[in-house]
């Protein structure tokens, strides 16, 4: 009998890659806890560290609760399944994010929603609005890409990172939200920030004449909070506080 067979995911793997792993079913879990999940049709990505252009995407049909480390698919840039799985992957994520990771090598993480607070936004024309400091923390950091239909047409990719330049989040019209980050908290963090300003603005909407902020506000906001997500340190420790959440509320992500 082949004792590579006998061997878990964990055992076969780099203790780096083991933590991407890790950390990349937690973002899963986060999106399926905040109820941003889409049955199986939305997308997370993570790098895996090391040389290889590789990165890690969900198994394509499985719900968010049930993604673990250990059945992470992991591809190249061609789309290679590596090493086989019995599990296929998005061919619309893949699209988006074979895109980003070989575009922006800054990149570690590209988390994608189709939240319905996000996907209103994004059919909105003007998209989102300085209405909010939620919104104003990331409002410079927006990018927008045109509708084009399902993401299936590889070349889209060109015109969809061209789109996102050196931002850090997008509005997909139509379609819904992109955050990537060169960690699991800032693209966590990002995402999570853009899809409560777009839910406020839905909320404010509804009800009486909007107050929006101009450029100087919005350039003060979003420079105080770059400051903070930028900072390595706080990033490592508000990680560690949210993969305790997981564990508490998700258990057996990192499996």
């Amino acid at each position: 009998m082949d004792d590579q067979a006998n061997l878990s995911v964990k055992d076969q793997v780099s203790e780096e890659e083991w933590k991407a792993r890790c950390d990349l079913a937690a973002l899963y879990r986060l999106v399926r806890m905040h109820g941003w999940d889409d049955l199986f049709f939305t997308h997370i990505s993570m790098r895996v560290p090391g040389p290889d252009e590789h990165f890690l995407l969900n198994p394509f049909g499985l719900l968010y609760e049930d993604v673990t480390a250990s059945n992470m698919v992991k591809v190249d840039l061609d789309g290679n399944v590596l090493p086989p799985s019995r599990y296929g992957i998005n061919p619309a994520g893949f699209t988006i994010h074979s895109a980003i990771h070989a575009a922006r090598p800054d990149v570690k993480v590209a988390l994608h929603l189709h939240s319905d607070d996000g996907v209103a936004v994004a059919a909105q024309k003007r998209g989102l609005l300085p209405i909010s400091q939620l919104a104003m923390n990331v409002y410079n950091d927006v990018s927008y890409h045109e509708y084009e239909g399902i993401a299936l047409d590889h070349d889209e990719r060109e015109r969809l990172v061209a789109d996102l330049g050196e931002k850090n989040l997008m509005i997909l019209r139509n379609h819904g939200t992109l955050a990537v980050g060169d960690h699991p908290f800032s693209a966590y963090v990002r995402i999570y920030l853009l899809e409560k300003a777009c839910r406020i603005q839905i909320k404010a909407q509804a009800g009486g004449e909007l107050i929006e902020w101009d450029e100087k506000m919005q350039d003060r906001v979003f420079g105080q909070s770059s400051e903070i997500a930028s900072n390595d340190l706080f990033k490592e420790i508000a990680w560690a506080a949210v993969l305790d959440r997981v564990r508490r509320e998700s258990p057996g992500f990192d499996s």
